[in-house]
Order: C-alpha cells, then sequence, then structure tokens
C-alpha cells in the first residue's frame, strides 16, 4: 500500500509542475497562498516561539548547577538549539497542523463538490492550478516563519531568564553572540524549505484524492497532518545526519 500510494503522490507531482497555462493567474494565487501561510500565522508562531526560548533557558539554567561552567553558556546552548531543532521543528509541526488541515479540507472539499472535475472539464490542469501555488508559497514563507521564530526563541530567553533571575542579560547576550557559526542557520533553512514542501504538497495530496463526503474530507485532513508530522521527523533525522 505504501508503494502504491508513494507512486500516486509522484505522479500528482508531476502533474502539478508542468508548464502553467497562464502565469498571472498564477501569480494571484501564489500571493494569496503567501498571505494565508505566511502572515496568517505568523502570530501563533511568535508566542509559540517566544514561550519556547522562554522555557528553555529556564531549563538550561535548572540543569547547569554547576559553579565552574559560566552562566553565558546558558545563551550559546539555547541558541544552538533554537537554531538547529527548536524553531524549525516546532514551526513545521505547529503548520502540519494549521496549514496542513486548511489545504486538505480545502482541497478535499472542492473534490466533494465535483468543483476539481469542473476544471479538467474546462482544460485547466487542476493540480497545477490548486496545489503548486502552495507549494511555492510554503517553501518561500515556512523559512521566513522559521528566521522569525529562531528571532523571538532568544527574545524570549533573553526575558525568561531575566525575569527568572536564571541568566543576566548580558550574559545571555554574551553566550548567543561567542561562537556563533553561520553554518547553523543554513542546516535550519534547508530544514525549512523540505518541510515547507512536505506539508503543502502531502495534504494536498490527501485532499486531491478523497472521495466520498463531508466525513471523508475531515478524515483525510487528519491522516494528512498526521502523514506530515511523521515525515517531517524521518527528514529532520535524515538531514541533521548529512549536514552535521
Amino acid at each position: 500500500m505504501f508503494f502504491t500510494y508513494f507512486g500516486q503522490y509522484l505522479l500528482l507531482l508531476k502533474s502539478v509542475f508542468k508548464r502553467p497555462e497562464k502565469w498571472r493567474m498564477y501569480w494571484k494565487e501564489i500571493i494569496h497562498e503567501m498571505n494565508e501561510i505566511g502572515v496568517g500565522s505568523l502570530g501563533l508562531i511568535g508566542i509559540i516561539s517566544t514561550f519556547v526560548g522562554a522555557v528553555m533557558t529556564m531549563q538550561i539554567a535548572f540543569q547547569l548547577v554547576s559553579d565552574l561552567i559560566p552562566s553565558s553558556v546558558i545563551g550559546q546552548i539555547n541558541r544552538d538549539s533554537s537554531i538547529l531543532e527548536l524553531s524549525p521543528t516546532i514551526t513545521a509541526l505547529v503548520l502540519a497542523g494549521k496549514v496542513g488541515s486548511s489545504i486538505s479540507s480545502q482541497i478535499g472539499s472542492m473534490r466533494v463538490t465535483e468543483q476539481i472535475d469542473a476544471l479538467e472539464i474546462m482544460g485547466i490542469n487542476a493540480p497545477g492550478y490548486l496545489i503548486l501555488p502552495k507549494i511555492l508559497a510554503g517553501i518561500t514563507m515556512i523559512p521566513a516563519l522559521v528566521v522569525i521564530s529562531i528571532f523571538l526563541a532568544l527574545t524570549g530567553g533573553l526575558i525568561g531568564g531575566a525575569l527568572s533571575g536564571a541568566v543576566t542579560p548580558v550574559d545571555y547576550i554574551n553566550g548567543i553572540t561567542d561562537g556563533f557559526i553561520g553554518y547553523t542557520v543554513a542546516v535550519a533553512l534547508v530544514k525549512a524549505f523540505v518541510f515547507g514542501f512536505i506539508i503543502t504538497s502531502v495534504s494536498a495530496f490527501k485532499g486531491f484524492y478523497v472521495r466520498g463526503g463531508a466525513l471523508e474530507v475531515g478524515q483525510a485532513s487528519t491522516r494528512g497532518v498526521v502523514i506530515s508530522c511523521i515525515a517531517i521527523l524521518a527528514v529532520d533525522y535524515v538531514v541533521t545526519s548529512l549536514m552535521l
């Protein structure tokens, strides 16, 4: 069954990346999806990232009980953890639930109401028109959201450490600036790019081939989120092992 669905997924992607009929029509959809995925998710990602950064700072300070370890190490650990793992992965998992379920239910509803059939009858490449703008918006906006998430996680760590007394702002800032390696940001952006493709394409695939009515649309949306989350964690391991 896995190879059946995976082959069907690859055939759908082949149809998605066909040459568009009119780029002008696609550009409008791309801008709309960028607004939905990026701007629409900014508040949620901001709140989660800030609190995760603050909690991480307090937990790291709780574990580093030795007087021989300088408190600036708290900032270093929080920085590397946020850049390499927490911000890309948590952002992707949150967006898999928010954006992925929305994409799957939207396309699934169009399928069961025969709107996709109407597009195909009119000679429009339905997979390309419906899915390509979402994929392009996902691989563009999710890396941008990850960058914002990293910044807010580090800012949240500064605020959380200062309010709890775990680390002074001066020591924390020295920690996040000392020994910074820019390559870690490149790893995070590669992860975010791949995660964005997985979230949009897998969710669209589950919605595009749904059969039945409203109940099946909801089930397809749930399966799309579950598969996306599993794929994100698996790809996270692969990218980390290849790039680090």
